[in-house]
This record gives structure tokens, C-alpha cells and sequence, in this order.
């Protein structure tokens, strides 16, 4: 083939500097059938890139699928945020979404039982609001210094490169808050049919505060429009061998076709005097605010209408931090929201790069990002000549002094506290709960689902543990899984 056939429309192939390549067939050798030469920068400059193609997989939600979308507010809010993309019913705003399981690795099938992550952007007017949320409104635990803890039980043992259920059930057992999340993840909602027909929660709490200076305490919820759809333990594992990328694939397709997936966006408000004598910890992530105290609220609507054309630029590239706030929006006191704040941000700063806001799929939209931080790996000289400190007399940008959120009272010695106690905080009483809204049959799977899994642990004492757990939220539910893993154990 001659190196005319190679040109195309769009001119030659070049290397990175731009040089066009003139063989991309052949190696350059001395002589036929000699050694490659080292003078051949074509090629090394080819296996070089392609060597560093792939940045380090996240150690959490490394299994992800993407889509841009719109979040349309449709009530007034106003009266609880000053956040301006929530300012006007009506008001649209450009979004970005990435759902991923927690556990699995980047290669690892969609349909297995695991919570999915939620991570919504918002490209607002006065910068990104990064909503980091999952497919439960609850979690395993409540403080982050238990989270690597966590997600090393969940991951591959170091000795058998197998996740163990010694190591899931050993820590669940000792961890009895994490009972109420469990017992989400073995009904029936633990494997959504597709990521269109699963709900969405900012799972934390977060502060909203209004132009008056009051402050709110909020919960976010995601309702499917599409509907609820799940899929059994059985129908799950058939489907991760005949299509490991089942989800993400229903995604993309349903978009293609038009049939654009959306929900309807809640939040549950809660005037900030209330926390302090509410019956249980409402910063607590191990547990929901019933609708009866706090009724959802209907504010907007999210559609996902927009594939990404490239999946690694644009979602294993795309950043979330819960740390990014818009004015009227902050933190509350959640423990494990405190450790995600630093947690989130750092990861991307070690994976992606210092860089890695500059991204497209990352940079605000409607607004630029006006900062001192210059050079480090991929930096793009967008500052050009301009000074890099604060304050400066050069027409710099300045601060504001206007606080994104509101203040905090705290008081009392520092130390290695656990949060406040609440009258009816207990790490079972949710989890009974719902085991009890459950109908006959998504109990019988609930059951079946969780015996399968601890029955396969190594000692009698982790089995009993994980089910004494269950059994202290509900005598019922405790009573049929012990005989169930007991059946199982015996065989």
C-alpha cells in the first residue's frame, strides 16, 4: 500500500510534535529481517503513549458509565438556598452523571449486588456543585476512619486475591451499624435491572441556606422515572456472563434512541433548631429521616440526553468531590461526609493528575475557574503572564468574604468522640424497619440471599455474629436466617 492511500481527508498521520509519519506498517530495521533501531521515534513514541494509557483505576467505583444531562428546577427554593441555579422555577442547568458499582474493579460485570454510586455534577453559573450520592439513602458506616477498613474487606484478600466472605461478614458482624445498609444490599433493590430503573440519593446531609442567612439541613432524592426494576440473584448471574456490560450498554442505547432516562429530584428539609433534639443523629449516614417527620418535597427534574463521545476521557477522567459547593450550599456535620471533603479531592489529585479540573468534562461551564495554582503535571499555561498571589495590585482576582455557608456552633474539649447521642439512636431499629415493610416473597429473598453468602464463611462465631445482627432489628428475620445459614452450613 502506498503512502498516498494513507491520506485521508483530514491530512496525514503525524507523531505527537506533528512531523508526519511516514510508515506506520514497518518498524525501522537495520537491513530486512535486522534488529528495530532506537532512531525509529515513530514507533517508540507509539508504545511510550501506549504504555501510559491508563491512569490508576479508582480503588472505589472504578466501574463506571456516563451521561450529560439537564436538572431543570420546577419549584421555588429560595426560601431555603440562595444557590442561583436553584433561584428560578424553570431555570436549567447543564449536568453531568456518573453511576458506578463501589467494589468492583474496572473490568468486573455490571449486574452484581452492590450499591451504585450516584455522582452528579452541576455545571452552575457560579461554578460546579458536585452532588456524590448513591443508589441507597443509607451506608455501612458512619465515620471515615472506618472506610478503608471497609472497602479492604470488600476488596481482594491480600493472601488469596479473592474477595472473602470471612472478611465481609467478619467486619459486618463487629460493625453493627452497618445492619440497616446490609439489609438494603440483599433485598431486592441490591441489583437494579438497569441504572434508568434505580433511584438516586445524596445519601448525606447537607446544609442549605437562604439569603437571610438561615440555615436548613437537606436531604437529595432521585426518583426513577422510569420506574423501579431489579433482578434476582439467578437472573443477575446469567447476565453477567452474557453481557458483562449490560448496564452500561442499556444506558448509552436509551439514549441513542431518544428514550431519555429521568427523575424526579426530592429533597426533605429540616429547620436547623430540629437537629438537636431529633430522636436519632440526622447526620448519621447509617440511617433515613422518615417521610412522616419530613415529608419530600418535589423541586426539579434531571434528564440524561447526551452520550460521551470518548468514555475515558470524559468518565474514568471525570472528577467529583463533595467538597465542591456553590454559594447557599455546604456541609454538615456527617462524619463520613467530613472525611469524603478531603478524601474525594485528594484521590483525583493522585490519579488524574493536580491538573485534572482543567479536563473538559471537569472545567465549569459558565463561569471560569479563577485561581493562584500554576504548573504541575499537565498544566495548560491558561494563566498566561498573570500574577500568581493574593492580594495583588495587578487586577487579580480577589476574595469575596461572603462564606458559601453558614457557621457552625461547636463547643467542648477536642478528642476521639463519637457523635452525640440522640434518645432513639440504635443501629437496629431502621433495619427492622424495613425488613418489615417487606412483602412475604422479598423477605424469602432477602433471606435466601444473605444465607447464600454468610454460609460460606470459614468459623461458626463470624455466622453467628452477622446473623445475631439481624436478629436484634427483627426477631422474624433473625429466627429464618439462622435456620437458613444453619441448613446451608450443614450441608
Amino acid at each position: 500500500m502506498t503512502q498516498e492511500a494513507h491520506v485521508t481527508s483530514q491530512g496525514p498521520l503525524t507523531t505527537e510534535a506533528g512531523a508526519p509519519v511516514a510508515d506506520n506498517q514497518n518498524s525501522e530495521t537495520a537491513g530486512v529481517g535486522g534488529p528495530v533501531l532506537v532512531q525509529d521515534q515513530a514507533l517508540l513514541e507509539k508504545l511510550a503513549h501506549f504504555n501510559r494509557e491508563r491512569i490508576p483505576e479508582r480503588v472505589v467505583h472504578a466501574r463506571g458509565a456516563g451521561a450529560y444531562g439537564t436538572f431543570t428546577l420546577t419549584r421555588d427554593v429560595s426560601q431555603w438556598t440562595r444557590a442561583k441555579f436553584l433561584s428560578e422555577v424553570g431555570k436549567q442547568t447543564e449536568t453531568f452523571l456518573r453511576f458506578s458499582t463501589v467494589a468492583g474493579n474496572l473490568g468486573s460485570a455490571d449486574a452484581v449486588r452492590d450499591p451504585r454510586g450516584f455522582a452528579l455534577k452541576f455545571y452552575t453559573e457560579e461554578g460546579n456543585y458536585d452532588l456524590v450520592g448513591n443508589n441507597t439513602p443509607v451506608f455501612f458506616i458512619k465515620d471515615a476512619i472506618k472506610f478503608p477498613d471497609f472497602i479492604h474487606t470488600q476488596k481482594r484478600d491480600p493472601y488469596t486475591g479473592s474477595q472473602e466472605a470471612d472478611n465481609v461478614w467478619d467486619f459486618w458482624g463487629l460493625s453493627p451499624e452497618s445492619t440497616h445498609q446490609v439489609t438494603w444490599l440483599f433485598g431486592d433493590r441490591g441489583i437494579p435491572a438497569t441504572l434508568r430503573h434505580m433511584n438516586g440519593y445524596g445519601s448525606h446531609t447537607y446544609q442549605w441556606n437562604n439569603a437571610q442567612g438561615e440555615v436548613f439541613w437537606v436531604k437529595y432524592h432521585f426518583k426513577t422515572d422510569q420506574g423501579i426494576k431489579n433482578l434476582t440473584t439467578d437472573e443477575a448471574n446469567q447476565l453477567s456472563g452474557m453481557d458483562p456490560d449490560s448496564h452500561q450498554r442499556d444506558l448509552r442505547e436509551a439514549i441513542e434512541r431518544g428514550e431519555f432516562p429521568s427523575w424526579t429530584v426530592q429533597v426533605q428539609i429540616m429547620p436547623a433548631a430540629d437537629a438537636a433534639t431529633y430522636r436519632f443523629n440526622p447526620f448519621d449516614l447509617t440511617k433515613v429521616w422518615p417521610h412522616a417527620d419530613y415529608p419530600p418535597i418535589d423541586i426539579g427534574k434531571l434528564e440524561l440526553n447526551r452520550n460521551p463521545q470518548n468514555i475515558f476521557a470524559e468518565v474514568e477522567q471525570s472528577i467529583f468531590s463533595p467538597a465542591h459547593f456553590v454559594p447557599g450550599i455546604g456541609p454538615s456535620p456527617d462524619k463520613m461526609l467530613q472525611g469524603r471533603l478531603f478524601a474525594y479531592g485528594d484521590a483525583h489529585r493522585y490519579r488524574v493528575g493536580i491538573n485534572a479540573d482543567h479536563l473538559p468534562v471537569n472545567r465549569p461551564h459558565a463561569t471560569e475557574a479563577r485561581t493562584n495554582s500554576r504548573d504541575g503535571y499537565l498544566y495548560d499555561g491558561r494563566h498566561n503572564g498573570a500574577k500568581n498571589y493574593e492580594p495583588n495590585s495587578f487586577g487579580g482576582p480577589a476574595q469575596t468574604g461572603v462564606p458559601l455557608w453558614q457557621p457552625v456552633q461547636v463547643a467542648g474539649a477536642t478528642g476521639n468522640h463519637e457523635a452525640p447521642s440522640h434518645a432513639e439512636d440504635d443501629d437496629f431499629v431502621q433495619a427492622g424497619n424495613l425488613y418489615r415493610l417487606m412483602s412475604e416473597d422479598e423477605k424469602g429473598r432477602l433471606i435466601e440471599n444473605l444465607a447464600g453468602f454468610i454460609s460460606k464463611v470459614s468459623r461458626d462465631d463470624i455466622a453467628e455474629r452477622a446473623v445475631n445482627n439481624f436478629r436484634q432489628a427483627d426477631g422474624d428475620f433473625g429466627k429464618r436466617l439462622d435456620a437458613a445459614v444453619q441448613e446451608l452450613r450443614s450441608k
